[in-house]
């Protein structure tokens, strides 16, 4: 596949993948997913490579979640609401090299939850957290919400959907949605530490821990199959689409104006 949304580098056996969309905060569309999902097979599987850095371009976001422009009740492309996230997350899971988040700005909707699922996060000062789903006419009904929970708990995990509220680098640290947080400057450096120590260990000894890691929740894939279907569904209503277009006429939505009565 040749790639038009994103930036892919493999280097010392480290494999880079840059969602390359600054201008649009590194939102993504549909194609960008699937640029995404090719990418991280081809670095997953390629004895080369030993871990993979996934970060956004720019100085301004990792990912602000799916790109509004491409959503009008549904996305532009294949999957069940036409947007393959649930794929790019099983892929992201599923290749058995560690794949380390590195954050600067925004990582919020969709992007904090492609931050979330991989197996560290290293976020710069600036980083700031947070879902925006129910704020949008949208939700993530599978790791976005079930393994959320397993990561920082329940209660805090239903104050992020329920709430849209937004949090700082240090905030998502205390709550366990972070590894590490380090100053702006440092950041580069503080990740290729971290790939370099996991280059000095086992690599079969670090594929069976991830797919050790995985087996435990697992049945969140199917929580989210069913879950993705549901939201195909909510997507074609005029509550979901209340969300998309209150964005791009810069209002505030009313989603309470299309409940049946």
């Amino acid at each position: 596949m040749s790639y038009q949304d994103i930036l892919f580098d493999s280097k010392d056996g480290i494999a880079t993948i840059t969602i390359n969309r600054a201008d649009k905060l590194n939102a993504f569309r549909s194609r960008t997913v699937e640029e995404l999902i090719d990418a991280f097979q081809r670095a997953g599987w390629d004895q080369d490579v030993g871990v993979i850095v996934f970060t956004g371009a720019g100085e301004r976001a990792f990912s602000t979640g799916g790109d509004q422009s491409a959503h009008e009740g549904s996305y532009d492309g294949r999957g069940t609401i036409g947007l393959p996230i649930d794929e790019l997350q099983a892929v992201i899971r599923n290749v058995p090299k560690p794949v380390i988040a590195r954050v600067r700005g925004y990582a919020i909707g969709g992007g904090n939850v492609l931050a979330l699922i991989c197996d560290l996060t290293i976020a710069a000062e600036s980083a700031v957290f947070g879902q925006v789903g129910p704020a949008m006419g949208s939700v993530d009904p599978g790791y976005g919400t079930a393994y959320m929970t397993r990561v920082i708990g329940e209660k805090r995990a239903r104050e992020l959907w329920y709430l849209c509220r937004r949090y700082t680098a240090t905030q998502a640290l205390a709550m366990g949605m972070v590894n590490a947080v380090v100053p702006e400057a440092d950041l580069d450096a503080e990740v290729d530490r971290w790939c370099a120590e996991i280059l000095r260990k086992s690599p079969t000894a670090i594929a069976i821990a991830k797919r050790s890691f995985n087996a435990d929740s697992e049945h969140i894939a199917g929580i989210g199959s069913m879950g993705m279907q549901a939201l195909a569904l909510y997507y074609d209503t005029p509550e979901s689409r209340e969300g998309a277009t209150a964005f791009r006429e810069r209002r505030p939505p009313d989603f309470r104006k299309h409940l049946k009565k």
